[in-house]
């Protein structure tokens, strides 16, 4: 039998796109003659509709679009994902249609509620071996725990989280039932290296444990702003892949098929695709699709940027870059321009990038002749546009005027924060003026490891409407810069690779340096897997990196990380949305949450000083 994925790009209840992107996979489906199709969970409205899921009306809209997705499925057996809602209680549905008939609704037993999600404030979880039969739309219909007999074929579902839950998979009752065919309707989010994690975890161990076939398909890019999706479609065989796609995709959808021998295994052939999982390239793709699709489903004409010559800035000029070529090489220039409302002419990439997105260096007293030399010979290499200012005499305006108001100057020995601060935030104005007139997303340019402690100025480079790498850390995002310079043929980021990152905002004989200000980053990095990602308390974190580093120096580092991390919460709460992009994120509605006001960890850190 042939059996498939698709996955599909979707938009929260933006209906005539999503249910075309459905109708379109199903139809390649039966222009391929697959027999059995899965499509990703929640497909029908998005898996981000957050707080609508608990509205009635969401739920009877997705039916209305469910039965015009019905009528399209002639001699093919379809799963589509959608929410149900019963009795002012939501669930998360898998609905099998064959033959243009209503087979079943399977609801979600598990729910993901760590890190990124929180589904258990819009779904209920559904019991385990519980049906019902119930009248929906008008329609009788069993929903609950099901399972399916198709052409001989024996199917059941396990929807998304419902698979990582070892100890409470549905695929053990499954296989007790006799199953055949697991399929998995996911919207599982992009994090480096998830994708050989569902391979092995997922699929490899499902296939095998319940000696089935077992069918994973992922919703694809990023469909509300934070998550990405990688359009994940695997397919296996009692232990083996059968079936891997090309992920990450600008396609609205891919459809995955070939042909399984249900009764000897041996006779399957394996159909895998060339796909990339080196962290580098899966980053680069991610974020490049996050950024086309941002600024193509937002509406607008493309990115504005601060380019300061540092890392964050340079890393988000390439990958926008990036983002223009990838898009061409996939789509093709009539289908990205049309998409990016580029000029009809436009038949290079960098002239595209020059239309989508423009740069500016604003200068101080303080900055340096090689930043400007960085940013500018950067932003010439990538075609983007670029503008040169400087705002001493902003800095000096609102200088002035605070010195008035308090009696006195402002001195670098009494305020130094202030004085740097100020810099930062006359910066805002301008540029957000930049991309109002442009009426473009303007870019912010912070980075994981400076969310963690605070290292920025709020309502100055923070100031944006999006926050690409905020999901990042320092010390990945340098080392990445190295490997496009080299892999990716970026010639101009070679002055930001030999520049040391600093914030300029101290006068230059002050040899001000991040790592000077803060501590280095890749002692920052180590902590955070301890503190935020492991949630170890400061004694814990001491113990697992005291032997690796001198015992003094590493609590003062603890001491200063712990610190300035529960005092900059409120900095977190304000950064723009930030795309999720490793198993980590400091951004709260992305992965972490922690109390604006707390003790700081007064009695953990005094805890340091006895050992």
């Amino acid at each position: 039998m042939k059996i498939g994925g698709a996955t599909v790009n979707q938009i929260p209840f933006d209906w005539n796109h999503n249910t075309t992107n459905i109708i379109d996979a199903i139809t390649e489906g039966i222009r391929q003659e697959v027999k059995i199709l899965c499509l990703p969970e929640l497909c029908i409205t998005g898996y981000g509709c957050e707080d609508l899921f608990l509205s009635e009306w969401l739920s009877e809209r997705a039916w209305q679009e469910l039965l015009r997705i019905r009528e399209h499925c002639q001699n093919i057996t379809v799963s589509v994902g959608l929410p149900i809602r019963m009795n002012g209680i939501t669930y998360n549905g898998a609905c099998v249609i064959s033959n243009k008939i209503i087979q079943g609704i399977t609801l979600k037993q598990n729910l993901a509620r760590d890190g990124v999600h929180y589904e258990p404030r819009w779904f209920n979880a559904w019991q385990k071996n519980e049906t019902r039969d119930i009248v929906y739309g008008g329609e009788p219909i069993t929903v609950g725990d099901l399972m399916y007999t198709i052409d001989g074929v024996r199917m059941g579902f396990e929807i998304c989280e419902d698979a990582w839950r070892k100890h409470n998979r549905p695929g053990y009752r499954l296989y007790e039932r006799g199953v055949d065919l697991i399929l998995n309707p996911s919207a599982s989010h992009y994090a480096m290296g998830k994708s050989l994690l569902r391979e092995d975890e997922v699929v490899n161990e499902g296939s095998s444990k319940f000696n089935c076939v077992y069918v994973f398909a992922n919703l694809l890019g990023n469909e509300a702003g934070r998550m990405i999706y990688d359009g994940d479609i695997i397919i296996g065989q009692k232990g083996k892949l059968v079936a891997v796609n090309k992920r990450l995709s600008y396609q609205p959808f891919n459809v995955l098929a070939t042909e399984v021998n249900f009764q000897d295994p041996s006779k399957t052939e394996a159909l895998i695709s060339a796909d990339i999982k080196e962290r580098n390239e899966e980053v680069t793709q991610a974020l490049s699709l996050a950024l086309f699709d941002y600024v193509r489903k937002s509406k607008a004409n493309g990115f504005v940027l601060s380019l300061s010559g540092g890392a964050d800035s340079s890393i988000c000029a390439v990958m926008v870059a990036e983002m223009v070529k990838r898009a061409v090489a996939e789509l093709g220039w009539e289908k990205t321009k049309t998409i990016l409302r580029l000029n009809p002419q436009t038949e290079h990439w960098k002239a595209a990038v020059g239309q989508i997105l423009t740069c500016a260096y604003q200068g101080t007293r303080n900055s340096s002749t090689d930043t400007f030399e960085a940013a500018h010979t950067l932003a010439l290499s990538v075609g983007a546009g670029f503008h040169r200012w400087d705002i001493d005499e902003e800095v000096s305006s609102y200088s002035q005027k605070i010195a008035r108001a308090i009696g006195r100057e402002l001195k670098w020995e009494t305020d130094d924060i202030t004085l740097q601060n100020i810099q930062a935030r006359s910066r805002s104005p301008i540029i957000w003026m930049l991309a109002n007139v442009k009426r473009a997303v303007l870019l912010t340019t912070s980075n994981r490891s400076e969310g963690d402690v605070g290292y920025a100025t709020m309502d100055g480079d923070t100031s944006g409407s999006l926050a690409p790498i905020a999901g990042l850390s320092k010390i990945f995002i340098l080392q990445w810069l190295r490997w496009a310079e080299e892999a990716l043929q970026h010639e101009g980021l070679n002055p930001v690779n030999n520049l040391q990152p600093t914030a300029e905002l101290r006068p230059l004989e002050r040899q001000q340096t991040d790592e000077s200000d803060l501590m280095p980053y890749r002692v920052l990095a180590e902590i955070e897997k301890h503190a935020i990602q492991d949630r170890k308390s400061p004694v814990q974190v001491f113990e697992a990196m005291r032997g690796d580093h001198e015992p003094e120096t590493l609590k003062r580092h603890l001491k200063k990380f712990f610190t300035l991390w529960a005092a900059n919460q409120w900095k977190r709460e304000r950064l723009a949305p930030a795309f999720h992009l490793d198993d980590i994120n400091v951004d709260p509605r992305s992965w972490c949450r922690f109390p604006i006001l707390s003790s700081g960890f007064a009695d953990e850190l005094a805890q340091l000083n006895a050992l």
